[in-house]
């Protein structure tokens, strides 16, 4: 392999890795928050507040995993169409746009991809079950 070829792959790697870490943090995030609301739901008492902004949290959250998610397909496809080019061909661009045509990139089909849906979907059934049997 060419050196401009293994230069442009590590700059794509690069990204990937980073959204991959993001999707990381975002996750850890979630859990704090979720069990600073709890803490603070048992805290209060009966109040339904800490309840609600834990399930509003958790979506916004989702979405933005998703967003990620779909930024990181977005830059592995890139990836591939990199290492099949020629040496000539290799211009060191980072456009994504090509890429945005394709459903599995979109981000509300990352959004219910498996390792999000089996993440987030469990939280926000756990947190309506709470906020519905609060008296």
């Amino acid at each position: 392999m060419n050196e401009k070829k293994l230069k442009h792959l590590e700059f794509i790697q690069n990204v990937v890795t980073r959204m991959a870490g993001n999707l990381f943090y975002l996750r850890g995030w979630v859990i704090t928050l979720i069990a600073g609301m709890l803490a603070i739901f048992f805290g209060i008492g009966s109040s339904k507040l800490p309840i609600i902004f834990l399930i509003l949290f958790t979506v916004i959250f989702w979405l933005y995993d998703g967003y990620f998610l779909s930024l990181e397909r977005m830059y592995r496809d890139l990836y591939d169409k990199v290492r099949l080019l020629k040496e000539e061909e290799i211009d060191f661009s980072m456009n994504i746009n090509e890429f945005k045509k394709y459903k599995k990139n979109s981000i509300v089909f990352c959004i219910f991809s498996k390792t999000l849906f089996f993440f987030y979907v469990p939280l926000l059934i756990s947190a309506i079950y709470i906020l519905l049997t609060i008296k």
